[in-house]
């Protein structure tokens, strides 16, 4: 068996909720992506500098450190993109999170399949690896669901 030498998708995941993070994780597990989570804004930036990911899943509602604030911390540090997740669908704080420095956002709940192709878009127009990247694979049958 030849393993694929490509490089393996590294995501961080910043969610104070752990019923969110452990559905992240199980919606991505097939992905074989490289996962790390942080429960807050501030644990979230550390792990961005030690981690270096190559897109950032955020809870735009944290404690301490809110979505937006974690968002201008992470832009000093990297372009990686950030795909802000909230239950908040308003457009005025879709233009906050964007104007932060948030590369999308998406309503909760979203579907697998919504989720892993905005992944892979996102990762595709500004990692300076997406030509070694395997993109993420989902099978459209179960995406759907």
């Amino acid at each position: 068996m030849v393993l694929d030498k490509r490089y393996i998708m590294k995501i961080l995941i910043i969610d104070d909720d752990p019923s969110v993070t452990d559905l992240l994780r199980l919606i991505l597990a097939p992905t074989l992506a490289e996962i790390q989570h942080a429960c807050d804004g501030e644990q979230g930036s550390g792990l961005v500098r030690e981690f270096k990911p190559d897109i950032v899943l955020l809870d735009y509602m944290l404690p301490g450190i809110d979505g937006l604030e974690t968002t201008r911390q992470i832009r000093k540090v990297t372009k990686a993109p950030i795909l802000i997740l909230s239950v908040l669908d308003d457009p005025l704080t879709l233009a906050k999170a964007l104007d932060a420095g948030a590369d999308e956002y998406l309503t909760k709940p979203v579907s697998r399949g919504v989720l892993i192709a905005q992944i892979n878009n996102l990762v595709r127009r500004y990692s300076e690896k997406s030509m070694d990247h395997s993109p993420l694979k989902v099978s459209w049958q179960t995406a759907l669901q």
